[in-house]
């Protein structure tokens, strides 16, 4: 797919999200684009149904379908499965972090943190639909260091029912911070504070 096409599409089928997730989508994405979604089993969505962007703002809608055999079942916990709700909220990270290289951000992604996050409800393995409604509320370029934000405020279904709410949902873009020599050591092979 050509850049041009993707940054104008508005729904994202499961191939090229897992496109996006090797990096093999975009035939001419530009040199600093280096935004990817996780891999399977981290990533968590399916399906983008719809991206929308006006201005400095967004809305993205996306599902995951839940399947009894997700890996998550088979420990969290046993005799008791349910999906970690840390997992929801990596989604709408995820899901940011998208809506950041969609809009034409550039480099490589990092969630940033939260506001607050709520649980009122939980995801078993006979659940059918998890969907995220996530409305970005603030997207913005730094021009001097190359890097773009966003920040989001989501609710996460099951099978149309609101079960957890994140606000503030914070995912930057970075330059000239991925480590694409792993596993071998390298500038970029240890962490720490980001500046």
């Amino acid at each position: 797919m050509k850049y041009e096409e993707y940054r104008n599409r508005n729904q994202f089928n499961k191939e090229e999200l897992l496109g996006l997730a090797h990096g093999t989508l975009l035939e001419d994405a530009p040199e600093t684009y280096k935004s990817r979604l996780p891999a399977p089993p981290m990533l968590m969505i399916d399906r983008v149904t719809s991206v929308t962007r006006n201005r400095n703002r967004g809305r993205i809608v996306a599902e995951k379908d839940v399947s009894v055999d997700d890996w998550f079942f088979q420990c969290h916990f046993l005799s008791d499965p349910v999906q970690p709700g840390c997992l929801g909220v990596d989604g709408v990270w995820q899901l940011v972090g998208f809506y950041i290289g969609w809009n034409g951000g550039l480099g490589a992604g990092r969630a940033l943190g939260c506001g607050e996050v709520e649980f009122s409800g939980q995801i078993r393995p006979f659940d059918s639909v998890m969907r995220y409604e996530v409305d970005i509320v603030r997207y913005s370029e730094l021009p001097a260091s190359g890097s773009a934000i966003a920040i989001g405020n989501a609710v996460v279904f099951i099978d149309d029912e609101p079960i957890y709410e994140v606000k503030k949902a914070k995912v930057g873009l970075f330059k000239d911070i991925e480590y694409p020599d792993y596993p071998m050591r390298s500038e970029k092979s240890r962490g720490g504070r980001l500046e």
